[in-house]
């Protein structure tokens, strides 16, 4: 009894890894880098690991296409263990654990009994030289910035973004980019915008909170700097712009910040 339940436990952990890293590679080739990298650190998947292209994708249109026809033929999914049907669990029993029976790579295809997958366009706006770790619509929703490891902050203009997506633009290529701002020395975790006023701010890894004015084209560096003894993780202003929530390892702080027209 004691091999049967060992032997259930192990299948059952390589179908969770197989599954892990599935997600992970799935996110990854669709560039879900920062979702991808979050997985792969919370279950222990290499980030890298190799899969076939799509196969998420193709698993899931195999295993809805098999509940589809199941449903045809009046057989749920929940009564159905390896081909045998069984009786529903009593109520407060413990049902028993299907996950060693799937083997997702086996099940056939049923042409044109398969759902099919909304579209989404994908365009390439710039790109940072390492992970882009955190982006941020300004509230207004004319802006959205993006923070990377590599230490940059770039900031894109939704205008453009929408102008370089015509079909018909004629005007050549659109530069979507209009702000790069370099002033970290470690990777970027968070960025927020002032609700009022052109400032974007920036929280890192090098224990600083940087403020930037993006209203001057030439500035690439913060006007003011908050140096905390942590890795600041989280960075959000206040709907009223005179506070800032900071979050590091140990704790939050609530810092108090009043702008006036020479801060800025």
């Amino acid at each position: 009894m004691e091999n049967s339940s060992l032997e259930q436990t192990l299948q059952d952990g390589k179908l969770h890894r197989e599954l892990n890293t599935l997600i992970v590679a799935h996110l990854r080739d669709n560039n879900l880098t920062q979702a991808a990298s979050a997985v792969a650190s919370a279950t222990m998947t290499p980030l890298n690991v190799e899969t076939p292209p799509n196969k998420l994708l193709e698993l899931v249109a195999k295993g809805m296409a098999v509940e589809k026809d199941e449903m045809v033929r009046g057989v749920t999914s929940t009564a159905l263990y390896d081909g045998v049907l069984i009786p529903p669990a009593a109520y407060g029993s413990i049902p028993a654990s299907r996950a060693a029976s799937i083997d997702f790579g086996a099940v056939q295809d049923t042409k044109g009994s398969s759902k099919s997958f909304p579209k989404h366009e994908t365009r390439h706006l710039s790109e940072h030289k390492n992970i882009a770790r955190c982006a941020r619509f300004s509230p207004d929703g004319k802006f959205v910035a993006t923070g990377s490891a590599d230490t940059s902050i770039k900031l894109f203009e939704i205008s453009k973004i929408k102008q370089m997506m015509l079909p018909d633009s004629r005007d050549g290529p659109v530069r979507t980019v209009i702000r790069t701002f370099y002033d970290h020395i470690q990777a970027i975790n968070d960025l927020d915008f002032h609700p009022q006023n052109p400032v974007l701010i920036s929280g890192a890894k090098d224990h600083t909170i940087k403020f930037f004015d993006f209203s001057k084209a030439t500035a690439k560096r913060a006007f003011r700097v908050i140096q905390d003894t942590h890795n600041v993780r989280t960075v959000s202003f206040h709907p009223s712009g005179d506070f800032i929530l900071a979050g590091d390892n140990c704790c939050r702080h609530l810092l108090s910040m009043f702008f006036s027209q020479v801060d800025i």
